[in-house]
Parts: structure tokens; sequence; C-alpha cells
């Protein structure tokens, strides 16, 4: 019985790895925003304290997650789907702005990001959808999940936020990728694509804000005005080249520390660690990405059921689609689009859903011991 309870709900050599894995990947987070904001205007709590609590705080929304069952949580999902859509609506007519957009719910002095958090809902739903019995045929399996995410992407978009947006979009393709499509219904579905993209194109640029046309134009011409919406990604870029191969060390890099480049804690805070430590520094943080990841797609693959597999297997395509535009865009691979880096970025509410998202990853896990226990 006690080596049954060890394995059903002990931690073992695998559960060590993960939780390390996350926990060094936060605090190079918490250092990499020390360093780049420790002399800024002084406040009571800096950006670092305020990242270490949120940190707390997502230990915590881990650690609740984990011991919910996951089937539980997929009887409430269209529930918590709908009433995360309710919080979009209100962000859209009520919400609080800051530069230009429209994206967070005032709480007294707190304030959240609803787009974050509509995110896993909206995974359990189409999770359960798949799940429940095979989708075959075009409408089933591509048009209905694609009905269900929309209302949620759309409201995102309108914010505007087009990384929080194509993130949330990410989920619906990796799902579709999962259960599969036969090769006739994939090309309907890129030639649907083809004929209707200038229509969706002209609907996404028309709701994009200047700021944001000007970034995905200084993207496909990376000449187009350095000086002005070109120059964060002109100053990453000289970020990450100047850190070599060992880097400038702690705290030392010029153009992260001199403030040539803008959001060093929150965008580009891959950037201020390609400077501060290198080329190995940053095959180092990828490093860790690429065996959470692993780790991630082992729970997917030994999952107790098709619902667990479609949950592990979500959470790390959004994860990884996250990671790699954030550092696509530091090193000008991807146009800059406001995705936070996970783990890393300076943020409550990103930092919080990861956390969440990770805990429900670890569930997924942790309920097949539990059924074998």
């Amino acid at each position: 019985m006690g080596e049954q309870w060890s394995r059903g709900r002990g931690f073992d050599r695998f559960d060590w790895c993960f939780c390390g894995i996350i926990l060094a990947l936060s605090s190079i987070g918490v250092l990499t925003i020390y360093s780049v904001t420790v002399e800024g205007p002084g406040s009571q709590f800096p950006l670092y304290v305020k990242q270490a609590i949120w940190i707390g705080v997502g230990t915590l929304a881990f650690l609740v997650v984990s011991r919910i069952d996951y089937h539980a949580l997929a009887r409430w999902s269209y529930l918590l789907y709908g009433f995360a859509v309710l919080l979009l609506l209100f962000v859209l007519f009520s919400g609080k702005s800051s530069r230009g957009a429209q994206r967070w719910i005032a709480l007294g002095p707190l304030a959240f990001q609803p787009s974050e958090f509509v995110k896993i809902p909206m995974l359990l739903v189409l999770a359960v959808y798949y799940a429940s019995q095979p989708r075959r045929g075009w409408w089933y399996r591509v048009i209905v999940p694609a009905l269900i995410a929309l209302p949620g992407f759309i409201l995102i978009l309108k914010q505007p936020d087009l990384g929080s947006s194509l993130s949330f979009l990410s989920i619906y393709v990796t799902l579709l990728l999962a259960v599969g499509i036969k090769s006739k219904t994939l090309g309907a579905v890129l030639l649907s694509a083809l004929m209707l993209f200038p229509f969706a194109w002209s609907e996404l640029w028309g709701s994009l804000h200047d700021y944001q046309k000007e970034r995905i134009l200084s993207f496909v011409d990376p000449d187009y005005d350095p000086a002005g919406r070109g120059y964060q990604g002109l100053q990453s870029r000289i970020a990450v080249g100047s850190g070599q191969l060992i880097g400038k060390g702690f705290h030392g890099g010029t153009q992260t520390q001199f403030k040539f480049l803008p959001e060093g804690h929150t965008d580009f805070i891959f950037a201020v660690l390609a400077e501060e430590w290198g080329f190995l520094g940053g095959v180092l943080c990828l490093s860790l990405y690429l065996a959470l990841l692993l780790l991630g797609l082992e729970i997917a693959a030994k999952a107790k059921d098709t619902l667990g597999a479609l949950l592990a297997i979500g959470l790390v395509g959004m994860l990884t689609f996250n990671m790699a535009v954030n550092v696509g865009m530091t090193i000008g691979l991807a146009p800059i689009v406001g995705i936070p880096l996970p783990l890393l970025s300076y943020g409550g509410s990103a930092t919080i859903m990861t956390m969440a998202a990770l805990g429900l990853l670890f569930r997924v896990k942790r309920e097949r011991l539990l059924l074998s226990a």
C-alpha cells in the first residue's frame, strides 16, 4: 500500500524534473527583470518584487489546478468559457485602457487581463468537444470548433491584442492537427483559407492600431523607419548580437542598461538575457524550454484517456507557440506582436495563466498514476 501511495501520490523523478524546470525558468525571469529594472524609478514594490509575488500566486494556482480532476473541469467547460467571453465583452465596453489598448479589468489598485485567462476554458471546451465522440467530416471536425473559438478570438482582436488572439488561435490549430484531418479536408481548408484571405486580412488590418501596422511593416522591411516603429526590433537584434558567445555579464548589457531597448522586462526579455549571458545563456534557456515541452509531450503520449491527451497537447502547443513567436520577434524572425515569453516576461495575468496551465498539464500526468495506484 505504501509503495502504491508513493507511485500514485508522491513525487517521482519526472515530477521533480518538471517542477525544477519551472522553478529554474521563473528564477531566470526574476533575475533578468531585476537586472534591467533595478536602477529604474524607485517604488515601494520594484518590478522584480512584483514578479516574484506573481510567481507565488501562480504557484498557488498551479497547486490548486493540479489537485482538481480535469474531468470535473471538463463538465464545467462550456460555462467557464461562456463566463470568460462575458469578461471579454465587459473589457470591450468598460475595460481599462493603456497605451491605446483596452485589455484590462481594474480591481482596485490591481488589474487583470481576461484575454489570458480565456485560453484554458477554450482549450477545455475544444478538448471536450473532440473527445466526446469521433468527429468526422469537414463540418464537425473543422467548422464547428472554429465557430466555438470565434467569439473569443474576435473579442480579443478588438481590444486590440494581436498577440493574445494569435496565441488563442494556436490552441485551435494544435487540436485540429492532433485529431487529424484527411488530405482532402486539409486541401479544402487551405483552398478556403486562400479564397477568404483577402477579406480576412482586410478586416484584420482594419482592426489594428497604427503602431501595430507599423510593426508588421518594419518586419517585412527591416530598414523601414529604423528610428521609429522599427526601433524596438533593431535594438533587440543589436542587443542579442552584442552578447556574442558568453555575454557581458549580469547587469552588464549596454543596450539594456542604457535603455536603448524598450520593454526589456516584458516582450524583449530574451534580448536582455542574450546580451548579458550570450549565446550560451540563450541556448541554456531554450534548452530548458525544450525539456519542458518534451516532458509535456510525454504526458500527452501517456495520458490515460483522449481528453487528457488533448488537454496536454493543446497546452504544449500554446506554450510552444508563445515561446517560438517571442524569441522569433526578438531576433527578427517574427513580427513584433506583443507575446510575452512564458515564465520569464514580467506580467501578472500571463504568469498566473501559464502556471495554471502547467498545473493542468501536471494533473494529466498525475491522473494516470492515481488510476494505477
